[in-house]
């Protein structure tokens, strides 16, 4: 620790060329982290029409998965980098980035923004995995060789197995019902894609991940400033596709199936059109409304 006596000298050549003016109260914000300063600085300093994402600044400046989102998180909360999903050509949904100087408001961003229209020509789609082996050619006029007889729907893919098969399968079940609670965006998803959201959410609970981690990626994902979404299941089985690594171990902590909000809220069994949750006083299973 230094002492009161301490006396400091600094010496600083301005430089000539490569350089990016800051505003001091970006270097010294009370509340955001090194890495989110670090994050923040290197984005500004990208030359006029870069188009590098947060990420692969994360990656390049060598911050790690967990430091990224906080940061990130952090410059969200101050209002220096905005985000708005947007729906292009052939269903596609693509995210717009805004990183500002100076904190925005969500209205100011949201301006900003509706001057960047995202054409469809710019969004690529996510490459494939080629099939395994040689090509091969299909056989053509042919039988099958027995009668399959029984049930001949097609049978369900080696994701669906496994999600089947998982332990969590109702805690997901749980989790997809939740979701019209979190957000009016979310209210009107088909219940015919429950099974199948609750299957992709499994694999979130299997792969470490807790309930309040998949509700909170499933917010984040939802485009802002009233932007509506006319397909929310199927949103919410593109946000639920990929499954990231957890960077830490679990908490050894919560019990609750549902996020903190949620705690002790139960799926009522009487008929309503959408999923209705209700705190029961003791062993109801049935809202005030049904009963």
């Amino acid at each position: 620790m230094e002492s009161d006596s301490t006396v400091i000298y600094r010496h600083f050549n301005a430089p000539s060329r490569g350089f990016t003016q800051f505003s001091h109260d970006i270097i010294r914000h009370p509340r955001l982290s090194s890495d989110a300063v670090r994050l923040l600085t290197w984005q500004l300093s990208l030359p006029q029409g870069a188009r590098e994402s947060l990420s692969r600044t994360a990656e390049r400046a060598r911050i790690g998965a967990t430091a990224f989102g906080r940061a990130k998180r952090q410059l969200k909360d101050e209002g220096f980098v905005h985000e708005r999903r947007v729906q292009v050509d052939g269903g596609r949904w693509v995210t717009q980035q805004l990183v500002s100087g100076s904190p925005l408001t969500a209205a100011q961003a949201a301006k900003l923004l509706a001057r960047e229209p995202v054409p469809s020509s710019q969004v690529t789609p996510s490459p494939r995995k080629p099939a395994a082996g040689p090509p091969t050619t299909p056989s053509t006029d042919r039988h099958p060789k027995k009668d399959p007889g029984g049930d001949t729907s097609p049978l369900p893919s080696k994701g669906d197995e496994t999600a089947e098969e998982s332990p969590r399968l109702e805690d997901a079940r749980a989790l997809v019902g939740a979701l019209p609670l979190l957000s009016p965006a979310l209210r009107h998803i088909p219940p015919g894609m429950r099974t199948e959201l609750a299957r992709l959410a499994a694999r979130w609970l299997d792969a470490s991940h807790t309930s309040s981690d998949v509700h909170e990626h499933v917010l984040r994902g939802l485009p802002g400033d009233g932007t509506p979404v006319h397909r929310p299941g199927g949103l919410v089985r593109y946000l639920l596709r990929d499954v990231p690594a957890r960077s830490r171990p679990p908490q050894p902590v919560p019990t609750n199936r549902l996020s903190p909000r949620l705690e002790g809220a139960r799926e009522c069994a009487g008929d309503h059109t959408q999923t209705t949750l209700f705190r029961p006083v003791s062993d109801e299973t049935h809202c005030s409304q049904c009963a």
